[in-house]
């Protein structure tokens, strides 16, 4: 199990220095290729960090950005996570349009799935039950443990074959569209930046409990994923001392 956790004094040095080692691992795989791969979660944490990402010197332009999940809203409404992303870091470091690969919320969840996992599949050239091999996947969770938009006892947790779901998260009343545990864990590099007091119980449960991803969901990344860093601040760390 390749993982690694840091504690940050606050919710701003853990997106500092989430930011800074996303910034590293994507120079780090410029030098061998042209272009990177890297897919983004929305949430108020990621905010702090896409104004971090964009303030430094890295050719943005050569980046090829996804997203983690989205929830079934036009471009425009406030929830959207591109809206998010594209405000704080597409637009001010200056990511070329077609270099954006976002979830077309505003159409039919199932349809909006099927078009991101074809576009994914399309993009890496992947055969038949192939994995795109993201270069940086960047994540946070919620105190429920979920990740992504897979909440504790979604069916799809089990999931290994598709690369992108339709979900309805009841909790929220809302449809999103989300990556499967496939195509998460086949990532080269997964950042998980998570911050607040809240989610302390959580952070605890996800390295501590047995493993019990239906109940803990982001479970799945510490203990199958490969090269996973979680950056927490002091609150949301405070019980893994």
């Amino acid at each position: 199990m390749s993982v690694s956790w840091h504690k940050l004094p606050d919710a701003n040095a853990a997106a500092e220095a989430g930011a800074h080692h996303i910034v590293n691992l994507l120079e780090e795989v410029i030098s061998g290729q042209e272009s990177v791969t890297f897919a983004v979660s929305g949430g108020s944490t990621p905010k702090l960090m896409f104004q971090k990402l964009a303030a430094t010197r890295f050719p943005w332009d050569k980046v090829h950005i996804f997203w983690v999940d989205e929830r079934c809203v036009p471009p425009t409404d406030v929830a959207s996570n591109y809206k998010l992303a594209d405000e704080f870091l597409i637009h001010p470091a200056h990511i070329p349009g077609r270099n954006v690969h976002r979830v077309l919320g505003e159409l039919t969840p199932a349809t909006a799935a099927k078009r991101y996992a074809g576009e994914i599949r399309e993009f890496f050239g992947l055969e038949e039950g192939e994995m795109p091999r993201f270069d940086v996947v960047h994540r946070g969770m919620g105190p429920d443990a979920h990740s992504a938009s897979l909440f504790p006892g979604e069916p799809l947790i089990d999931d290994r074959e598709g690369i992108a779901a339709a979900v309805f998260v009841e909790k929220f009343h809302q449809w999103r569209v989300t990556l499967l545990p496939g195509a998460l864990l086949a990532a080269k590099h997964t950042v998980f930046v998570v911050a607040g007091d809240d989610k302390a119980e959580a952070v605890r449960a996800v390295f501590q409990e047995e493993y019990d991803p239906k109940k803990y969901p982001a479970q799945i990344a510490s203990h199958h994923g490969r090269g996973v860093t979680w950056f927490l601040d002091e609150a949301a760390a405070r019980l893994m001392d």
